[in-house]
This record gives structure tokens, sequence and C-alpha cells, in this order.
């Protein structure tokens, strides 16, 4: 689920979280890290438990209008045919999903079933669920592509659950659209051969997880030293004026550079350069690449790129 440059961006925003509130005890500050990137998960968890809720809402909405006293030709005899998609079924019937679920608590639509019953509106009331009700028959090609198409016309940028999530834990927003668009990626690669739905991991191996604690101690315990290397390369800028997260993202790469000899010099350059693209001002990126670049050559210099392995420079 997390690739490496989420973890950099979760440290990043981990350090500044450090900084403002001035937070010196280290341990309290790496647990407080881990457990942003386990509300990650949480994310990928209660989005695809929205699909579930959704399609057990429908089920039992069906089964009551067929009970009516007065119940019409149809409540009495409804297609099933959203509540018997072959898509939401795997997310239904999934061990994996429905274990990560239990073990992680997620029980917010239990109690906020309100967003699920409007959100089930909103796809009763489009053309799309009304042309996939209304094919003649449905393959599993049908009920994939119309799960993923109500997925990304309804469920992901609809403000209603927006609003919810940034409510509800702000740090939501900053990783939803990588959320939406694994799960997303997930829904379409269903296969009818499927027996389940297998939920992502959080992290790709112990070696990333080992990653997030290096960086974000070999950055916070060095910051100084780190500072440093840069302090006297910005002669056309105030040091005091420089936006705080460009230094962290220095600081970060710097750190990278000098003390991770596993990682490609490249990567470590264009990830952050990207980062600063995303998180901080305009100008910023045109910065950190002068910076970097400079201390870049200065390190080769002066034989301080100790990177192991081929191509890694």
């Amino acid at each position: 689920m997390l690739n490496r440059r989420h973890i950099r961006v979760k440290v990043m925003q981990g350090i500044y979280a450090m900084h403002q509130h001035q937070g010196e005890n280290l341990d309290k500050e790496e647990k407080f890290l881990f457990q942003s990137i386990d509300n990650m998960h949480d994310l990928y968890l209660l989005i695809l438990s929205a699909l579930i809720e959704i399609r057990e809402k429908e089920e039992e909405y069906l089964e009551l209008a067929s009970k009516k006293h007065l119940a019409t030709k149809e409540e009495r005899n409804p297609s099933k045919r959203f509540v018997e998609n072959k898509v939401l079924n795997l997310l239904l019937h999934s061990d994996s999903l429905t274990e990560a679920i239990d073990k992680r608590s997620i029980t917010n639509w239990k109690h906020n079933d309100d967003i699920i019953l409007f959100l089930l509106e909103v796809i009763k009331e489009s053309e799309l669920y009304k042309e996939y009700m209304d094919l003649p028959k449905v393959t599993f090609k049908d009920d994939k592509k119309f799960i993923a198409d109500l997925f990304t016309d309804m469920i992901a940028p609809n403000e209603r659950l927006y609003d919810y999530l940034e409510e509800h834990k702000l740090t939501w927003l900053d990783d939803l659209p990588s959320v939406n668009t694994l799960i997303l990626k997930q829904l379409k690669q269903c296969n009818e051969n499927d027996e389940s739905f297998l939920i992502t991991r959080l992290y790709k191996d112990l070696d990333d997880k080992d990653y997030v604690k290096s960086l974000f101690r070999k950055t916070i315990l060095n910051e100084t030293e780190l500072s440093k290397e840069y302090i006297d390369k910005t002669p056309n800028w105030d040091t005091d004026r420089i936006a705080e997260i460009d230094t962290i993202i220095l600081k970060m790469a710097i750190c990278e550079l000098l003390k991770f000899p596993s990682i490609p010099t490249k990567v470590t350059i264009n990830e952050y350069l990207e980062i600063a693209k995303e998180y901080s001002t305009p100008k910023s990126s045109i910065f950190i690449n002068g910076i970097l670049d400079n201390l870049v050559k200065e390190f080769e210099k002066e034989n301080r790129l100790n990177k192991a392995g081929r191509g890694l420079l």
C-alpha cells in the first residue's frame, strides 16, 4: 500500500508536527508517526467497508419492501442484480477484509449509516445504475465495470463523504487520493475466478517499515549537522525566511544522500523535488533542486556519497 514517496511524505509531516508543538520525546513522536501511517490503512479499510455497507443497506431495503402489507409486484419480486453483483460479493465474503476490519475496529458506518443511505440514494438515482439494472443480462465484466465506474463517479468524489472524513480525521485528506487510486486499481483487477478479495498490506516488506523509523530518527537526531550542509549554500536566500517545509525536505534529502547507501542519488533528488512541488511553495522545487545539485557535486568531490551497488549514482 505504502510506496517510498508515501513514506517520505509521512516522515516529513511527522517532523513538521514535531517542530510545531516542540516535541522532544523521540519515542513518543515516532509512535505518533507510525499511528498516522496505521490511520492510512484504516482509511483504506473504511472506504472498502462502505461498499459492503451500501450493498447491505440495499439488501435490507429489498427485504423490508417485499414484506410490506401492500407491497407492489415489483417490491415482492425485486431485481437483486445490485446486491448480487459479483465484485460486491467478493468484498462481502473476503475473510482477509473482514478480519482486518474487525481487528482495527472499523465500525464508523454502524454509527453513521445516514452517509451510507445517502450514497445508496445517489447511486440508485444515477443513470449509471439505471443502465446497469436495465441490461438484459450481466457478465462478471459488466459487474466489475459498474462497480469501478460507481466508485470513480459517485463514491470517491462525493462531498458528503469527503466532509465526514475531514471531520473525523483531518490527516486522512492527504491520504485519500492514494487510497482511492489503490482501491480503484484493485477493483479493476478483480477476476471472475477469484475466490476472495485480498486486501493489500500496509508495508511492502519489513525493509519499508524499517525505512520509516530510520529516516525519521536519522533526520531528527542529525538536524543540526544536516542544516550545516546547506546553510551557506543559499547566498540569495535569507535562511530565516526559507519555508520550514523546505528546510525539512532539504534535511531529509541530505540525510538520504549521506546515510542511506542503498538509495540511488537520482531517486532521492527526484522524490524530494516531487514532494516539494506538491507540499511547498511554487518556487520551492527550483530552490531545493539548486541546493541539492550543488551538494551532490560537492559530496562526490569529497567522496562522501558512499552508495552501495551498481548504478546508484
